[in-house]
């Protein structure tokens, strides 16, 4: 094995034993991204909620959640490499963490982050080929869809419920929705809390109801229909919405499905 060092999404200068052996991921996307990658053996430790391969996620330890690591555990695995994400992970436990551990940080808002996300992690543990074809599939979809996107419908996108918050500006789910087509008729930054009174004014055509992180049910929708008549009322996949590693493989056929069940098409 020999040193190497690479630069992660935040601008820090990381050194690792390379190839890496013994890799701990903290965030459910780029664990998914990193078993379809190939790096079973390697992936030691994952959060709780990287619940994606299913027979991945029993077989390897969980070092807690993603807010909330287990940090002895962690210890206890000896890493040789720690995965996590800016906005996902705890900042003074990742901290913590970078003092004693290579931990590479991505930090992600577009579709273009988590396409060089995609293609850094590969070359980090030495899949590199295999990462740039994954993220160029990406691209070339997200392209297909610009001859069936959405025209331009006004866009609500509910992430939670008392109180009531929904994906804004700056945000990944944002920039996903405008890459369909849907135009976010919330403007405010990231995730802010909103009244049902605030979003009336803002009369939204369509609103999506999350399946994640809160789990909207059909009962919502109902609820949300009677409240807003005039809109489309769902409930979408969070995961392809707001997951940026390979998951993405899979969103610009559901996002294309969206649109033709919102225009009435099968």
């Amino acid at each position: 094995m020999q040193k190497r060092t690479f630069i992660d999404q935040m601008g820090r200068v990381i050194s690792l034993n390379y190839p890496p052996k013994r890799i701990i991921s903290l965030v459910p996307s780029q664990t998914e991204l990193l078993f379809d990658l190939g790096l079973d053996e390697q992936v030691i430790g994952i959060t709780k909620f990287c619940i994606h391969p299913k027979e991945k996620f029993k077989a390897k330890t969980k070092v807690g959640g993603t807010k909330k690591i287990n940090l002895e555990k962690i210890r206890g695995l000896k890493p040789d490499l720690i995965i996590g994400n800016k906005e996902e992970n705890s900042q003074a436990q990742i901290e913590e963490l970078m003092n004693e551990y290579p931990v590479w940080m991505s930090d992600i808002t577009v579709l273009e982050d988590a396409f060089n996300m995609i293609e850094q992690v590969g070359i980090l543990t030495g899949h590199s080929k295999k990462a740039k074809l994954m993220a160029s599939t990406i691209k070339s979809r997200f392209a297909d869809l610009e001859s069936i996107r959405a025209t331009n419908l006004k866009t609500a996108y509910f992430i939670w419920k008392d109180p009531y918050m929904l994906a804004a500006k700056n945000t990944f789910i944002d920039h996903v929705l405008s890459k369909a087509g849907f135009n976010n008729s919330v403007k405010l930054n990231r995730y802010p809390a909103m009244s049902l009174e605030q979003l009336e004014d803002l009369a939204p055509q369509v609103i999506f109801l999350s399946s994640e992180p809160y789990p909207f049910k059909d009962e919502h929708v109902q609820e949300m229909q009677i409240r807003f008549p005039n809109s489309k009322v769902m409930i979408v996949d969070g995961e392809l919405f707001s997951w940026y590693g390979s998951r993405l493989l899979h969103t610009p056929d559901y996002l294309g499905s969206l649109i033709n069940l919102i225009n009435g098409h099968p």
